[in-house]
């Protein structure tokens, strides 16, 4: 062997030993680059670094109760406004779903909704009916929706089993609201004989039936308990077999279109010319002036008490103002405004944010944290959420139309509020 030939022999043995002895005794492996790892029960919503923390907004947005679901929406993108539009870094992304006030409607817009993978949480839904039809979809996705507008009490009750996991409100139950209207009507207007009307809804359902058996209670007689269709326009026959009955106050705590006709047109039947007319926070809007015309002036309404929450009311009005330009819509703005804010501290507390901004949601720590709000500063009050989802403050208040005028429709305005309360 020629020396060049044994010198590169040489060379390649001894880099072959060099490398034996420091490279790996085994397979190689690559290490895990360190950084969040999910161990949610349910699962984590990943947002990378320049992309949106999602929420998203259900309810009704069209048709005759849309008045409803856009002023609760209103009070979401307000709450955002005051996030100055980000949360972790990230800015913040509202969608929304119309769900139609509809059993049907609120599973369509659920069922899509859980099939969203960006989404974090939710506001919604605005009607107890479309709860109802969607909750089981949100719930089982491991989201979590809180309403700022539902009432009916079977929503949270503590019964109300494993599809409801997903659910909370800031919005009071009827059993307090039928039980208020009940003590205005016997104990501040006097009446002894009452009759109700519902739409065959899950809220006007339960509510009317509240009514009914706290005005019995409290000693009065209910002359009449009738039920319409949501669409139905001709309320005369219904109207003429309660007038029958003789009541001195009739209550329907139904939606727009429903309550819109019933007052438009009972003052043209006989024996009811000057009986009471009440309804609730379903109709607590100027579309209802639009329905009803003059017969409105002088209704009453049930609606949270306005003047009784605890928070800076009048600084969110006045956001309001500027932003929209006009009035409240509806009755549950403010409680769509803390509602967003629930879930934005609970977001803080369970997300975690990477070195190089990407957050990680853990669902079902998100669940969890909302749960656990206790004495949570909002406008509507101090809040604390139960065991079954009831984060709201009961406090109902009646409200009189002193004027038939949709334009003149303002709760807020401290000179001439229209609707004005008057009871307590």
């Amino acid at each position: 062997m020629n020396k060049r030939l044994f010198a590169v022999l040489s060379v390649l043995v001894l880099a072959s030993m060099m490398l034996a002895a420091c490279g790996p005794k085994g397979p190689v492996e690559t290490a895990a680059p360190a950084g969040y790892e999910c161990a949610d029960e349910f699962r984590c919503v990943k947002i990378a670094p320049g992309e949106p923390i999602h929420i998203a907004y259900w309810g009704v947005l069209s048709g005759a109760d849309s008045s409803l679901g856009e002023d609760s929406k209103r009070g979401v993108e307000v709450a955002i406004d005051d996030k100055g539009g980000k949360l972790l870094g990230h800015d913040i992304l509202l969608t929304t779903e119309d769900a139609g006030c509809t059993p049907e409607g609120g599973a369509t817009a659920a069922a899509k909704l859980a099939s969203d993978t960006s989404l974090v949480g939710l506001i919604g839904s605005s009607c107890s009916d479309e709860t109802v039809g969607g909750i089981a979809a949100i719930s089982n996705a491991g989201l979590t929706t809180i309403s700022p507008s539902n009432t009916r009490p079977a929503l949270s009750a503590p019964d109300r089993g494993p599809d409801y996991a997903g659910y909370l409100r800031t919005a009071h139950s009827d059993a307090f609201q039928g039980k208020a209207v009940a003590e205005f009507a016997y104990n501040f207007l006097k009446v002894t004989k009452a009759a109700t009307i519902h739409d065959g809804s899950a809220y006007a359902q339960a509510l009317q039936q509240v009514f009914a058996d706290e005005f019995a209670k409290l000693g009065g007689t209910i002359v009449a308990q009738e039920a319409v269709a949501k669409d139905a326009t001709d309320m005369k026959p219904v109207l003429t077999t309660i007038a029958a009955a003789g009541p001195e106050f009739i209550y329907y705590p139904v939606f727009v279109a429903v309550g819109g006709y019933v007052t438009a047109q009972v003052r043209d039947v006989p024996g009811l010319e000057s009986v009471y007319l009440a309804g609730s926070d379903g109709i607590f809007t100027a579309d209802l002036l639009k329905g009803g015309g003059e017969n409105t002036k002088g209704m009453y309404l049930s609606s949270p008490d306005f003047s009784a929450f605890t928070g800076d009311y009048a600084g969110f009005i006045a956001k309001h103002e500027a932003k929209y330009g006009g009035s409240t819509l509806s009755t549950f703005h403010a409680h769509a405004y803390d509602a967003a804010n629930i879930l934005f501290a609970a977001l803080e507390k369970v997300a975690h944010v990477d070195d190089d901004g990407t957050v990680w949601v853990p669902l079902k720590a998100l669940r969890d944290a909302i749960y656990a709000t206790k004495d949570f500063a909002g406008i509507t009050g101090n809040l604390s959420c139960s065991a079954s989802g009831d984060c709201g403050a009961p406090v109902i208040a009646v409200y009189e139309i002193v004027n038939a005028d949709p334009a003149s429709w303002n709760p807020a305005d401290a000179a001439n509020p229209n609707p004005k309360k008057v009871w307590p």
